[in-house]
């Protein structure tokens, strides 16, 4: 039954149990009737009563009969809460289980995505991995050919491995050559230390002016003759300690030297000097030092004056004024290029006569004097300077 006819049913048993229920009281109290020895008016409102009693109870006794909601409604109730408070229970447990599903599913979610970026990875380094053995398949392709030039090359080298082992040959002799070489250079180190020495290094043992512009023949004579002055220089400075050997020229020097003074349209100064420090006994070694040659000085040419202030007289002064001299006209000298002596860095010769001369013309002088230098004879680069020195009394 609907709610509407429901209501209609009731509203319309109300009014006729209320309409019965008031003719009844009305009767009873007109009649003055009594129930249960009670006044008529008492019995009239106890009527009143039952009567809305019986419409209440109808009431809910045809709503019960019509609605299953009325009837849980008035005997159901505790365990629909009941029910309620279970089915609430549980939606909240479903609910939980859901979060619970839905955070497995976001995870599930999440590991789809990473797995999906671990295959496209995988796609990737398939692929490089692809190229790469594509790489090494053309790279053994390239080592197979070379391996075929390799053999090709090793049996090329076996070819010129007897070359190699004769050239080994020859270096196994030479570095026993060197050892010996070695040897003798520390004997000769004890003998600079323990020896009497001969010549210095850079010492000129020979020197001479070979002419250029000629054969290589003559040149080569010329510079045997010069060898064997130095052989004879050698000779008297070692006296009876000289060992048998000659002096000892590099050939390539030698060589190259000859050759360049056969070339040159000017004479050559030759020049003989010892390589280093030589000792009585030991082998003497030599290099060759050239200089262009050419008269540097005219017999009777001027070198040089130089005006001095005597004070005493004496002959002290008179020599060291002499001496600072000569230093002037050893520096004008090689300034002009006569080549000086490697050891003493003179270019001139004096006899002791001729200083002992100009010192007797100083001597007792005072006051101004000029010194004046001239060229004894023609002197060429390689020297040596002879000098003509004067004394004059400086009036100015």
């Amino acid at each position: 039954m609907s709610g509407i006819s429901l209501i209609t049913v009731l509203v319309i048993t109300g009014g006729v149990i209320a309409f019965i229920g008031d003719r009844l009281g009305t009767k009873i109290g007109k009649k003055r009737l009594s129930i249960f020895g009670l006044r008529p008016r008492h019995t009239s409102i106890i009527i009143t009563i039952f009567t809305g009693i019986v419409i209440t109870t109808l009431t809910f006794g045809v709503m019960a009969a019509a609605s299953d909601n009325v009837r849980t409604a008035l005997f159901g109730m505790e365990k629909l809460n009941r029910t309620m408070q279970e089915t609430k229970n549980n939606l909240e447990n479903t609910q939980a289980d859901l979060a619970v599903a839905k955070s497995e599913q976001e995870k599930t979610d999440a590991a789809l995505q990473q797995s999906k970026a671990d295959v496209d990875r995988l796609n990737r380094q398939q692929k490089t991995l692809e190229e790469e053995a594509a790489k090494l398949q053309s790279g053994i392709t390239e080592l197979e050919s070379a391996k075929a030039q390799l053999t090709a090359k090793n049996e090329e080298l076996s070819g010129s491995n007897e070359k190699l082992l004769a050239a080994n040959d020859k270096l196994t002799n030479d570095n026993k050559s060197l050892e010996q070489r070695t040897q003798q250079l520390r004997d000769g180190l004890i003998t600079i230390r323990e020896g009497d020495i001969a010549f210095r290094a850079g010492e000129i043992i020979a020197s001479g002016v070979i002419r250029g512009n000629r054969s290589v023949e003559d040149v080569a004579a010329d510079m045997q003759t010069l060898a064997a002055l130095a052989n004879r220089n050698v000779s008297a400075r070692f006296g009876s300690d000289r060992s048998d050997k000659e002096i000892w020229i590099y050939q390539p020097e030698y060589d190259a030297a000859v050759e360049n003074i056969a070339k040159s349209s000017r004479d050559m100064v030759v020049r003989i000097v010892a390589a280093g420090n030589l000792v009585r006994g030991e082998e003497v070694r030599t290099n060759l030092e050239l200089y262009p040659n050419s008269v540097i000085f005219r017999d009777k040419e001027f070198i040089i004056a130089r005006p001095y202030d005597m004070m005493a007289g004496s002959d002290a002064e008179a020599e060291q004024t002499i001496m600072n001299f000569l230093k002037d006209v050893n520096f004008a000298a090689t300034s002009k290029g006569i080549l000086p002596d490697p050891l003493r860095g003179t270019v001139g010769v004096m006899e002791g006569a001729q200083f002992y001369e100009i010192v007797a013309q100083l001597r007792g002088q005072r006051g101004p004097v000029i010194l004046s230098a001239y060229a004894n004879g023609n002197t060429d680069a390689s020297g040596p300077l002879r000098l003509k020195i004067n004394v004059e009394k400086n009036t100015q």
